[in-house]
């Protein structure tokens, strides 16, 4: 699992001025899936959670047979101008192009989406639509190709709704690159990861996400493919485990044969949309709204700040919020968090109490809490009864949380007990289908209770599908499976970053800050080996652990983990090189040991 770049960027810009302070408290209006926060008037909210309902119903009439609740809620900031979205995200705006219209944040916990109220209709739908498509497509596939996950948010970004009916396929704002450009072939578009240039390019991008929405159009619209019933069969047979190039050819043709009905159908005078009527109606009328207190306005906006890493600015916020309000259990849980980023695990264990104390419907603050207690790594049996209860309340408070599903397959697995601990991880690898590392960890258990073809199945699956440290953890398990039960003839290697040596051992310690400070010390056969950070640098880590994407940091509470460094040897007496690469690697956990007979 790779930090996002814009996360990474984030930490290098410096906190925007609190801004804020003189600000009316904000508006609350709750639709049935969404909560709007505002600053403008509840009828302004109640637009936008009305339009995202709208966008929902199209999703589950589109697809039946999707889940569409995440474990993350969204919470929707619809702001009123350009100046207050950009005291909300100041680091957005401090980064050349033009300014977006509005912005969606995705997490493990938590998803935010800021739009911006004088772009509504022109833009700032689009930027929700596309992200919202993305976390649906999450939460019900395994893994699809990066062209396939661009086409079908770009396709149902551009949603329009009618009076009467909803239309879909109306053409991306960048079309007008499909006619000034060479196309991309579709075998070449078929081969795009997250790594191409594709993806990165700013020159690129934008024909490739154009050319993705068209191939998606196409797929669905075009002559023959049955108004997208091949397409959903194609969906189908990736999350069955089949070859995308072989599958691709299968139901659509070669490569070069698509090229050329593509550009056919693009010549076309006029391109297909269709009409979805009978979507459910909402009054917007039945939306309450309410008037928030000024605390609440600056916990919610401190969370905001706080899941963007604007530090500075998610401090005062949350800090004026315990000021206003010592009883908000928000702002403590907020609080927590801050002080779990700053690596004051005391003072965040408390904070995570005090939260829970006040407001018990905050899951995230119960599970931290529980994780962070001494009976989270105790072996006698009454501490894992405690341990286990905080797991099993966390997801009574939220079922859709997988990492709780994740801690209790841990928790079987030092209790020896291998079945339960599978029937919990397939739950969380249910929850979360697209995280490689969940395939990885059920991997590992099925490897344990020696169904060795299965294990194979799901370290293949990943290695054929991810890069860097998803694929290199997935090798791990291909190597731990006994060379007579994997398929014969068939090899893995590991993806590693061009011109670097391997390291591995137990992470001593790690000093952040810049470049010149930053070092890393692992320990490997009895000796201390310490890396610098190379000029490119990125690091990855197991989805299993507890703390996650949000708040994993090589800075602390890593300690003692299993590392890989892929590194470029130096001469320097003080380092064994410049790291290009570190991955952190969270092991299954040791059963328990059996008495002697």
């Amino acid at each position: 699992m790779k930090p996002k770049l814009l996360s990474l960027l984030i930490l290098f810009f410096s906190a925007a001025e609190y801004t804020f302070g003189s600000e009316k408290p904000w508006i609350e209006v709750k639709s049935p899936h969404f909560r709007v926060l505002t600053n403008t008037s509840v009828g302004e909210g109640r637009r936008v959670a009305r339009e995202l309902e709208q966008f929902r119903s199209l999703m589950l009439v589109r697809y039946p047979d999707f889940r569409l609740e995440s474990a993350a809620p969204l919470l929707i900031f619809a702001v009123r101008d350009e100046d207050t979205a950009s005291a909300l995200n100041p680091n957005l705006w401090k980064m050349k192009g033009t300014k977006p219209a509005g912005y969606y944040g995705h997490s493990w916990e938590k998803q935010f989406a800021m739009v911006r109220l004088d772009t509504w209709g022109r833009g700032a739908q689009e930027v929700v639509f596309y992200d919202y498509a993305q976390m649906v497509l999450n939460l019900n596939t395994r893994w699809v190709p990066t062209w396939l996950s661009v086409g079908f948010d770009e396709f149902y970004s551009y949603t329009r709704f009618e009076e009467k009916e909803t239309l879909i396929g109306a053409p991306t704002e960048r079309f007008r690159q499909l006619r000034t450009r060479p196309p991309i072939p579709v075998e070449e578009m078929l081969k795009v990861t997250a790594r191409s240039p594709y993806m990165h390019d700013e020159d690129k991008v934008y024909v490739f996400r154009a050319e993705a929405w068209a191939l998606f159009h196409y797929l669905i619209f075009g002559p023959n493919m049955d108004g997208g019933k091949k397409l959903n069969q194609f969906f189908g047979m990736l999350q069955d485990g089949a070859d995308q190039k072989t599958a691709f050819q299968q139901l659509f043709g070669s490569a070069k044969s698509v090229d050329a009905a593509l550009q056919d159908y693009l010549r076309g005078f006029t391109l297909y949309a269709a009409a979805v009527k009978n979507l459910p109606t909402f009054d917007e009328k039945d939306f309450p709204g309410r008037t928030l207190t000024i605390a609440e306005t600056q916990a919610e906006i401190g969370g905001y700040h706080l899941w963007s890493r604007d530090w500075e600015n998610a401090r005062a916020y949350v800090r004026d919020a315990l000021n206003n309000d010592p009883n908000l259990g928000l702002a403590h849980e907020e609080q927590g968090f801050l002080c779990l980023h700053d690596g004051k695990d005391a003072e965040a264990i408390k904070e995570f109490s005090d939260a829970v104390d006040k407001d018990k419907t905050l899951y995230l603050s119960l599970f931290f809490k529980t994780m962070m207690s001494p009976q989270a790594t105790s072996d006698v049996r009454a501490d894992q009864s405690v341990f286990r209860q905080g797991l099993t309340d966390t997801l009574n408070l939220n079922l859709q949380f997988a990492p709780a599903f994740v801690q209790l397959s841990k928790l079987a697995v030092r209790q020896n007990d291998l079945k339960t601990a599978l029937n919990y991880s397939l739950r969380a690898e249910s929850l979360e289908p697209s995280r490689a590392g969940y395939h990885i960890f059920t991997g590992q258990i099925l490897l344990r209770l020696r169904r060795y073809q299965e294990a194979a199945e799901r370290a293949r699956f990943v290695t054929e599908r991810w890069t860097a440290a998803d694929h290199n953890e997935a090798v791990e398990l291909w190597s731990s499976i006994p060379e007579s039960q994997r398929p014969a003839g068939e090899q893995v290697v590991e993806d590693r970053p061009e011109g670097t040596q391997r390291a591995e051992g137990i992470l001593k310690n790690a000093t952040c800050g810049d470049k010149t400070k930053w070092s890393l010390s692992v320990a490997q056969s009895g000796q201390t080996i310490s890396f610098r950070q190379a000029e490119k640098f990125r690091w990855g880590f197991s989805d299993t652990f507890w703390y996650g994407q949000n708040h994993i940091s090589l800075c602390h509470d890593l300690e003692g983990n299993r590392t890989v460094v892929f590194y470029k040897p130096s001469s320097d007496a003080d380092s064994s090189g410049d790291a290009v690469e570190v991955e952190v690697r969270d092991g299954l956990p040791s059963p328990p040991k059996l008495p002697a007979d």
